[in-house]
């Protein structure tokens, strides 16, 4: 049952409308456009302008889900986005995520990682793993990049991911690559973090994964600021190898760490 207008407050309607977000009675509104006073209008104001954001984030997650929707109208049952985080940075492993969205989920903020805020991925971070159909991480330490090169090992920590799929996918969404080593049919979709809800959801864990593992190496390692910067290259970290020495987690195919062990074209070879 709708409360008469007359018997709320403005400060009452502002709580319930627009504090609480609470849906606005049809009969409400009309007294609301009815009523002069500029704090009826400001109520207005603030709930036309959330609507029209609503609307505005409905079609961006139809659009974010094209992939998934036309692959499920294909039969695809098991769709996952794949996609990593960690390549550029000096130290630490790249990490990648695969993973399973049910069909037909759309969750609000979904976005590419790097446009999200820290806290904004924790938040959707935990809400895609607990919706999840499945989800799966796959790492590749500082010892095997050197080893193998750090494009290879984005592939490798990629496929690890995927394998770790309970149940497997039947088919993937890749961000601007291709898993040759698997059967499972796929596809490569360039900025597929910013064009697929899937690879989205897959960005946000492997970076919120990579974020924590960091975080917890600056316990390990203080005074590099591992944790502020996530061991990318950036003049904090570099000035820190510098006077410190590099670590065992540092990359010592990257050039900076190169530098800082002295090596010359020759032994940079061996690497």
């Amino acid at each position: 049952m709708t409360i008469p207008y007359s018997h709320l407050s403005l400060a009452e309607l502002r709580r319930r409308y627009v504090e609480q977000g609470r849906a606005l009675p049809r009969e409400l509104e009309t007294r609301l456009r009815e009523d002069t006073r500029a704090g009826a209008k400001a109520i207005l104001a603030v709930i036309e302008r959330r609507r029209r954001d609503n609307r505005a984030e409905g079609q961006r997650l139809r659009h974010l889900c094209r992939f998934e929707k036309e692959l499920g109208e294909q039969g695809y049952q098991r769709i996952a986005g794949v996609d990593e985080a960690g390549m550029s940075p000096l130290a630490g492993p790249v990490v990648a995520a695969a993973a399973i969205l049910p069909q037909g989920y759309r969750l609000v903020g979904v976005d590419d990682s790097k446009k999200l805020s820290a806290e904004q991925r924790e938040q959707l971070g935990a809400a895609i793993r607990r919706d999840a159909v499945a989800w799966g991480v796959g790492k590749v330490e500082p010892e095997e990049i050197d080893r193998i090169n750090i494009y290879r090992a984005g592939l490798l920590a990629m496929r690890r991911a995927v394998e770790a799929l309970d149940p497997a996918p039947d088919y993937l969404l890749i961000d601007a690559r291709s898993l040759k080593e698997l059967d499972t049919p796929q596809r490569g979709i360039v900025k597929g973090d910013a064009n697929s809800i899937s690879i989205a959801a897959a960005s946000i864990i492997a970076k919120t994964t990579r974020d924590a593992i960091m975080t917890e190496l600056d316990r390990a390692y203080p005074g590099y600021g591992l944790a502020k910067h996530k061991g990318y290259p950036v003049s904090e970290h570099v000035k820190a190898i510098a006077q410190r020495g590099v670590l065992p987690i540092h990359r010592r195919s990257f050039g900076p760490v190169k530098k800082a062990l002295g090596l010359d074209a020759e032994q940079q070879e061996l690497f």
